[in-house]
């Protein structure tokens, strides 16, 4: 078997998997790839963003397994003037409800961005509110629970109304839209993840 490695820019709106789900759109209405080829990790069927796929499984275990942290950067538009004081909490860590529990996130990088991304529109767009302002921020996380990003902005009083995954580690959606799809070598997508074969 012969490892291959795609990056896909997935939509809004579409389940990071290729078996249907009632009448949700999947990776199967985008894309046709080999069979054993399967997304590692997901996103949201309300993200968008970078999503690799692989029939690589020791890939998969690294980049799933907990012990094996690595950076994750998603762009997210949130509610509000954020404060700085809210930024530093988030960098601190907060507390948020994973299955039911109390969970104290990680450490994470925050950064404001200004002027805001440069990001394909999103198909529907977010609701426009002329009086209500939206602020961007980066925000980098070694770790991946359930829905977390959303949890954690909602958690500091600014929820989340657009979430997009820039990147794992050096490998970015630049230069993609919604729906692109790019192969990749075994040895780019190593070095990219900065791990070793």
């Amino acid at each position: 078997m012969n490892p291959q490695y795609f990056l896909i820019y997935k939509p809004y709106l579409v389940l990071s998997q290729f078996s249907k789900e009632g009448d949700k759109k999947t990776l199967a209405d985008f894309y046709h790839l080999p069979k054993d080829v399967y997304p590692i990790g997901r996103l949201d069927y309300d993200s968008e963003g970078l999503l690799l796929l692989t029939n690589d499984k020791k890939l998969n275990h690294r980049l799933l397994n907990p012990q094996f942290a690595h950076k994750r950067t998603y762009w997210v538009q949130v509610d509000g003037q954020i404060t700085t004081e809210a930024l530093l909490q988030l960098e601190k860590g907060v507390s948020v409800n994973i299955e039911g529990k109390e969970y104290l996130t990680k450490p994470i990088k925050t950064n404001l961005l200004l002027p805001e991304p440069n990001l394909p529109q999103r198909n529907p767009p977010i609701r426009f509110r002329k009086n209500i302002p939206t602020s961007w921020l980066e925000l980098t996380l070694t770790e991946g629970k359930n829905r977390q990003v959303r949890k954690m902005t909602a958690a500091v009083g600014f929820p989340t109304l657009r979430l997009v995954r820039y990147s794992i580690e050096n490998i970015t959606i630049d230069n993609m839209q919604p729906e692109s799809i790019i192969e990749l070598s075994e040895q780019t997508i190593y070095k990219k993840l900065l791990l070793t074969k």
